[in-house]
């Protein structure tokens, strides 16, 4: 047996601050990248075509990264639970490394990728929880029970030490050029593009992929926005986030690199709003291991709500309603220009994803699976444990101690929306009418007509009242 380790990448295309790859690099210098493009993923009904083209653009900066450090990135595509072994066997390899991951497809995967690994007597590293700073088996209550609310999470998940980013890869050594000829042999293929897959996104992606554009993005971040990121937040108007929510997806930057920039961003504060602005983003960050902790815990997530009382909702189900809420003709200006942004750009304002999750649910009193399945087939950044916690926080059917929320969509612009710019960089029709219509959603009968705008599907105020009867009918059954 050979001294060559293949690393099995997923959700972590860099070789920066990477555990899985150091560990590797511990045993040998002899390392090689392997991507196995997976049939189940990519011929679900929920992949979006800009994530996979993101997801492209970061494979083919992993390969240069890797060529960088001496050595190189194989694709497969096939079932890795054959491919990978396969390849492993074909190469005569000492070991197969990877990083564990908290969906429930990903844990069935790997643990029959174990199987056959075990069966051939090749090495593996077991439970390295790479893409989080504490693993799902490391963060329980006092009870010893995973946290179903956050902010206990938060409590003890803050309170322990974190681990400093690990260094990156380097001086590896390649395959052979008979190693390179089995390899080949065994299924390994050139990188297909997104179209190749069949995914057809022929916009700008609005996020640059690979490692070395998360890095700048960080930087650009924490060198100043995150210094007012508790307000500028919430302004879907204002590029207030860091938009790193992609790159964290597929893993093109390190946690540790992440959560070692706001310890620097807190000693270089001089104030203490700087200081709780910088903790805010610290919380989102804690938010996404609450919600992947919870993924891991309760992996039923994935097929319905958290809630008893939520199992057997008695949604409506308008298909019509949910197609106008799906092209952002709902006529609620705030939630057709957030769905519009998400339509052409395959991105939304956080606060957004609230206001038309609320809507969704609470006004057009649609399931929150249908929209939850949208966004998974839109979003750049889609990632299951993230995008069903906050759909389940937004339809009260998940792990929240406020028993009913319920966004109002004026409101909610009023607030954080206030000269309608949002509104009117994504709905170009609306732009010429006075503010004050667009901020309460009073379009006069005429000016609908006159801008070809749909007047609004429902009204808010009662559906609110519907929806509240239906659950409190709902609690009373169950």
């Amino acid at each position: 047996m050979s001294d060559l380790i293949l690393f099995w990448h997923r959700r972590d295309l860099r070789i920066s601050d990477h555990t899985g790859l150091a560990a590797a690099r511990k045993k040998t210098p002899k390392i090689v990248g392997v991507f196995c493009l997976d049939p189940q993923i990519l011929e679900g009904d929920d992949i979006a075509p800009a994530r996979v083209k993101y997801m492209i653009g970061c494979l083919q900066s992993l390969q240069e990264r890797y060529r960088q450090a001496g050595s190189q990135l194989l694709i497969l595509q096939n079932d890795p639970v054959v491919a990978i072994p396969q390849l492993a066997v074909a190469l005569n390899a000492k070991a197969v490394f990877w990083n564990w991951d908290v969906e429930p497809y990903s844990q069935i995967r790997d643990l029959a990728v174990i199987d056959v690994l075990k069966t051939a007597g090749i090495e593996f590293l077991n439970y390295n929880w790479d893409q989080l700073l504490h693993s799902p088996t490391e963060i329980f209550s006092g009870a010893k029970t995973p946290y179903t609310i956050y902010t206990p999470f938060w409590k003890n998940w803050y309170s322990k030490p974190k681990s400093q980013p690990v260094k990156t890869l380097e001086n590896l050594q390649n395959l052979t050029a008979e190693e390179q000829e089995i390899a080949e042999k065994s299924g390994t293929i050139n990188l297909p593009t997104a179209e190749d897959l069949g995914f057809i996104w022929d916009r700008e992606l609005i996020i640059n992929p690979g490692e070395l554009a998360a890095q700048e993005k960080l930087e650009n971040f924490t060198h100043d926005p995150i210094n007012e990121y508790q307000e500028q937040r919430n302004f879907p108007a204002i590029e207030g986030t860091s938009q790193l929510s992609a790159a964290l997806k597929f893993g093109v930057i390190g946690i540790r690199t992440i959560w070692q920039s706001t310890i620097e961003a807190l000693a270089n504060s001089n104030s203490e709003e700087v200081n709780a602005s910088i903790q805010t983003w610290q919380k989102e960050l804690a938010w996404r291991e609450f919600y992947q902790h919870a993924m891991y815990h309760f992996p039923t997530l994935a097929n319905g709500a958290y809630r008893d009382n939520f199992k057997t909702f008695p949604w409506r189900n308008n298909e019509t309603y949910f197609q106008a809420w799906c092209e952002g003709k709902t006529g609620y200006p705030i939630v057709d220009a957030a769905m519009r942004q998400l339509n052409e750009t395959g991105w939304m304002h956080n606060r957004c994803r609230m206001i038309v999750a609320s809507f969704l649910t609470k006004d057009l009193i649609i399931n929150p699976q249908w929209g939850e399945k949208y966004f998974m087939q839109k979003l750049i950044d889609g990632d299951l444990s993230a995008n069903n916690g906050g759909w389940q926080w937004s339809a009260s059917s998940g792990m929240d101690p406020q028993p009913l929320r319920i966004f109002n969509p004026a409101s909610q612009t009023q607030k954080f929306d206030a000269e309608a710019a949002y509104v009117r960089q994504w709905i170009p029709e609306l732009r010429s009418l006075d503010t004050a219509y667009l901020v309460t959603g009073k379009i006069p009968p005429l000016e609908y007509h006159r801008v070809n705008y749909p007047k609004p599907i429902v009204d808010h105020q009662k559906q609110q009242a519907l929806f509240k009867q239906i659950y409190q009918q709902q609690k009373a059954v169950t």
